[in-house]
């Protein structure tokens, strides 16, 4: 039963750790302009998907052991012919200074996520060990 209990906090903490990264991705590729069409959770079979309002598919997969951005992108095979709208939109037609943010804001997220579970730990403090030599 332990060892349950171990795997499946691993696999919360995964998740949380890879929805973050991706969402990193996702805030700064929206701020920018970037058109995205899929923000995954796992690999493989999806198990729940919903759009946005912006056409965004969202998608929450049977792995949870990794995660996507899949942004409008022109050197893809499956993108064919880009409509002249959303050509702006599209991900290697930025700016250099506009992708590696992007690229960038996904290790930035999991280090602010770090920085304020420190932070949150300092100033609640974790209980130590109290020494005490005999009884």
């Amino acid at each position: 039963m332990e060892y349950l209990k171990t795997v499946l906090i691993l696999l919360a903490t995964l998740a949380v750790l890879i929805t973050i990264h991706e969402w990193g991705h996702f805030w700064v590729a929206r701020r920018c302009g970037i058109k995205v069409l899929r923000f995954s959770i796992g690999f493989g079979t999806p198990l729940l998907k919903w759009r946005d309002k912006q056409g965004t598919e969202f998608v929450v997969a049977a792995l949870p052991l990794g995660g996507y951005v899949k942004m409008l992108d022109a050197r893809e095979d499956d993108a064919g012919e880009i409509a002249a709208a959303d050509a702006p939109r599209e991900f290697t037609r930025q700016p250099v200074g506009k992708r590696i943010a992007i690229v960038a804001a996904g290790p930035v997220a999991n280090f602010l996520l770090a920085i304020a579970i420190f932070a949150g730990l300092f100033i609640h403090g974790i209980p130590e060990p109290v020494a005490r030599v005999g009884v």
